[in-house]
């Protein structure tokens, strides 16, 4: 298994990949805006499923085996740079709306918040990129199973993006409350989290096979 200290670099990566802006922080933002706490929760329960899926995909050396199939990496990676593009684009066009505006949108059912939640997370190319790129050099063969140390390394990831995104969910509306009588504010975290997508969508794009 890996050392505390191995856990605790791992920890601070995860951190890192949770508050890095992206389609799961936007859906669950929105969600709980739109349709309330409850429904929030619901949609990160889902999001934190489809995490699971690829996390012990990583661990089962399923994701890695992505590169060997021809061009099943560059579908994955060039779709995920377009959706990233269009959602930096409703930040930064003309009369865009940021992360913690107020919008409207048609209340879901439970079963339906949690299935998009989890498709929200197992398309996220983010989190892919995250666990082919980061987790193999947190590996070590020689402290025993591959898989069981991918899996606690996945299990630390979980965990720290269900503690980002619980609080982000919790906090939403009153995030919203605070930025909705500072103007200035709003446009700044608008136009911040616009950028920050933007060049994910960049750096997605020009990213090529190891």
């Amino acid at each position: 298994m890996p050392s505390i200290q191995t856990l605790l670099v791992f920890a601070a990566l995860s951190f890192g990949l949770a508050a890095t802006p992206g389609p799961n922080m936007l859906y669950l933002v929105s969600r709980a805006l739109a349709q309330g706490t409850g429904a929030g929760l619901v949609s990160l329960v889902g999001c934190q499923f489809g995490s699971l899926v690829i996390m012990l995909c990583a661990a089962a050396g399923l994701t890695a085996a992505l590169f060997a199939v021809p061009y099943a990496w560059d579908v994955l990676r060039i779709g995920g740079a377009i959706y990233l593009a269009y959602l930096a684009w409703q930040c930064l066009r003309p009369g865009g709306q940021p992360i913690f505006a107020p919008r409207a949108m048609p209340k879901e059912p439970p079963g339906r918040l949690f299935a998009v939640g989890f498709a929200t997370a197992a398309l996220n190319p983010k989190v892919a990129l995250f666990y082919v790129a980061v987790l193999p050099p947190f590996i070590d063969p020689a402290l025993g199973s591959v898989f069981a140390q991918g899996a606690a390394l996945g299990a630390v990831q979980i965990g720290v993006a269900i503690v980002f995104d619980g609080l982000l969910v919790y906090g939403a509306a009153g995030v919203a409350r605070f930025l909705g009588t500072r103007p200035a504010w709003m446009a700044a975290q608008r136009w911040i989290l616009g950028t920050a997508l933007a060049l994910i969508a960049v750096k997605l794009a020009t990213e090529g096979r190891r």
